[in-house]
């Protein structure tokens, strides 16, 4: 028995004798000239030990530093790089003989880091990096043999720590170069117990300024590394931050994982909450998170967002934006595939998907549907405007519109390769309706091609192509649209609330030109529209009516009152109008009716908006046919009408210099007819003829 308490006590004797003599004959703050020293020599910086350093013996060795601080270089504005107010660290001797490392609380109280760039590009951290750099320059030195020697020597350890406390950081980092300020105050962080294959709870804190913006940030997490960290998991995980600046001001942003471990599935979720440039929005969602072990593949399932959008800024507010969707990344391709099940914005709703590549320019293709979309009703356009608005004048006049006027920034374009597909059941923009719109584009390096466009619209079809090259200033564009049986009256009533013209129509549209702003377009534009419209009527003229009127007021004659609809009916009506840099001019304008024949030709000057036309008109039948009496001794005679003045007001006149000519030559032939009847040689009709037509003429 006294053997084994003499076996016993010698090693307790001895370990008080070790720590009894360094309690009397070690005292630790003798080292502090070589540790600053070692400081000033390996990096050129002072190191200053203001407090004090002393032993820890129960329940473990271990030490704990006082204040301490690492000098700046010259130059720089804060005296110091880093301070800190204590350390503390220790470890239980009595495990080491079996080769476990017990590390105890690791504490860090006070600790600050100042990091500034001077104008020069110089840092104050320059002298660390270069110590760093030349201790790994002599660390690759090392034989292979003696690095796996020391590889397998630290892998018969176990290592276990009983946490780590950091408080109170501050962390400030200047950038004179970029005119930058970043500051992290009240940093902390807490780990529990740590050992390899077991869960270990970390949590963290901070807030920060980074120029006139504010934030904070903190999190907590449970963690197991396995030993070698050849894997690891998280579990409840859940990470919060707000920000602000003087435009934004997020309350609260969340991200939440009930757990991670790869090739399995790990549920998601994530909120938002707060202000953006003036609009207020809620978001939260979730979904399916699934990473392989190679994290070359990377999984969102099931990917939704509810949100609601408030602000004078949105066409409708509140706006409910749903979200459902799944999402695959693939690293190794580089290749993000999407599909999008839902996505409603209020009645608006769509589905689709997108494949993008990653590259110097992403390559992306997209397809997307909606069975409705009602673009009015989503912008508020359906909505009256404030009375008195509709008539207000502009104010400044045209050079000062011409002036302000740019031309739009379109080089983003150049950095873009897309294609897509379009499909919207039914479609309502500026009140005209369609169905079945199909669109097929494709954006490719600084060139949008409109590839088809098609729809069904008032109870015809509608086609085109269209082409902008963005790729100099100003932007290139050419375009080619058919509309075929198209019902003009009830699309004008819809888009121009005019109902001026009736009937079906064909019509034929190539342009071209260049520049994008307002006035650019109309000095460029160039080509031709072609009009055939059928079975119709021009509304706000009776062309008859006003024949008869301005035939008796001639005459000196009085025409009864009549009610008659200002109406011009046609069962034919075409042109080719040809536009040349604001000017459109046409040369065969036709109508024809039962009544009437017009043909017409002019120009129209759209950047002035003023036309000057002249309509001729002949009565081929009876002008009783348009109501009203018969005036047949203007039968044959063509008619001329000059439409001028401004598109919103124009006015119609009747030359009828001209019909009374043609009314004098018609009686003139006639009376030289009844003449040349009366002779009964050929020769001398003739003859008698043409002496009395040169004559008259």
């Amino acid at each position: 028995m006294k053997k084994l308490l003499l076996i016993i006590a010698i090693p307790i004797v001895a370990i008080l004798a070790v720590i009894l003599g360094l309690v009397i004959f070690v005292n630790p703050n003798q080292f502090k000239p070589l540790i600053v020293e070692q400081a000033q020599k390996q990096t050129g910086l002072e190191l200053v030990i203001d407090g004090d350093i002393s032993w820890q013996f129960f329940p473990s060795i271990g030490f704990e530093l006082g204040r301490t601080e690492l000098r700046n270089p010259q130059g720089f504005s804060q005296p110091n790089l880093f301070k800190v107010e204590t350390v503390g660290v220790d470890v239980s001797v009595a495990p080491l003989l079996s080769k476990q490392l017990e590390i105890g609380n690791v504490t860090l109280d006070g600790a600050e880091f100042y990091l500034e760039t001077l104008k020069d590009g110089t840092k104050n951290i320059d002298a660390l990096t270069k110590a760093q750099t030349q201790q790994a320059e002599k660390t690759t030195e090392a034989t292979p043999e003696r690095a796996a020697d020391s590889k397998s020597a630290a892998s018969d350890w176990t290592i276990n720590l009983a946490g780590v406390t950091i408080s109170n950081g501050y962390v400030e980092i200047q950038d004179k170069q970029a005119s930058s300020y970043t500051k992290l105050s009240d940093i902390s962080l807490n780990l529990s117990q740590f050992a390899f294959d077991s869960w270990t709870t970390a949590d963290f804190g901070m807030k920060g300024e980074m120029n006139d913006q504010t934030f904070t940030a903190q999190g907590k997490a449970d963690f197991k590394l396995a030993k070698g960290l050849t894997s690891y998991a998280l579990k409840n995980v859940n990470f919060d931050a707000t920000y602000r600046d003087p435009a934004n001001k997020i309350e609260s942003a969340t991200i939440g994982l009930e757990t991670f471990e790869f090739d399995k599935v790990n549920n998601l979720s994530y909120a938002l909450k707060g202000d953006a440039g003036g609009m207020k929005l809620d978001m939260q969602g979730g979904g399916e998170l699934n990473v392989d072990k190679a994290i070359s593949k990377v999984q969102l399932n099931k990917l939704t967002l509810n949100s609601t959008f408030e602000g004078e800024a949105l066409p409708q507010s509140p706006m409910k934006v749903d979200m459902a969707s799944d999402l695959s990344f693939d690293l190794t391709k580089s290749h993000l595939s999407f599909v999008l099940e839902k996505l409603t914005a209020n009645a608006i709703a769509l589905d689709g998907k997108a494949d993008v590549t990653l590259g110097e320019i992403p390559k992306v293709r997209f397809a997307v549907h909606s069975p409705n979309i009602d673009l009015d009703e989503f912008l508020g356009l359906n909505q009256q405007a404030p009375a008195g608005n509709g008539n207000k004048p502009v104010s400044g006049g045209k050079n000062e519109s011409v002036g302000q006027e740019v031309e739009p920034d379109l080089s983003v374009l150049k950095t873009l390769d897309l294609q897509g597909d379009i499909g919207i059941d039914k479609f309502k923009a500026a009140n005209a309706k369609m169905e079945a719109v199909r669109a097929s584009f494709s954006i490719d390096r600084g060139v949008f091609d409109l590839s088809s466009f098609s729809s069904s619209l008032y109870q015809g079809t509608i086609t085109a192509t269209a082409q902008l090259d963005a790729r100099k200033s100003p932007a290139t564009y050419s375009a080619k649209k058919s509309i075929k049986g198209v019902h003009i009256q009830p699309l004008l009533i819809d888009v121009a609330d005019k109902d001026m013209v009736e009937g079906t129509g064909n019509i034929d549209v190539n342009v071209s030109g260049k520049s994008l702003t307002p006035t650019g377009i109309k000095n460029n534009l160039v080509g031709t529209i072609a009009i055939n419209f059928a079975d119709g009527a021009v509304n706000g003229i009776n062309v008859a009516q006003l024949i008869r009127e301005n035939y008796a007021r001639y005459k000196g004659q009085s025409l009864e009152g009549t009610n008659e609809v200002k109406k011009t009916d046609f069962s034919t009506m075409t042109a080719t109008l040809k536009l040349n840099k604001g000017v459109v001019a046409t040369d065969n304008l036709q109508a024809q009716s039962p009544l009437l024949r017009i043909r017409g030709k002019g120009t129209a000057n759209y950047l002035n908006e003023t036309a000057d036309f002249t309509i001729s008109t002949s009565i081929v039948g009876s002008l009783e046919g348009q109501g009203g009496k018969n005036i047949d001794e203007l039968k044959d005679i063509t008619v001329p009408i000059n439409v001028s003045g401004k598109w919103a007001d124009p006015k119609f006149k009747l030359v009828f210099d001209d019909v009374l000519k043609q009314k004098a030559q018609k009686e003139i032939d006639r009376g030289i007819d009844k003449l040349t009847d009366k002779i009964k040689d050929e020769k001398t009709k003739e003859a008698v003829d043409g002496l009395l037509k040169n004559l008259f003429n």
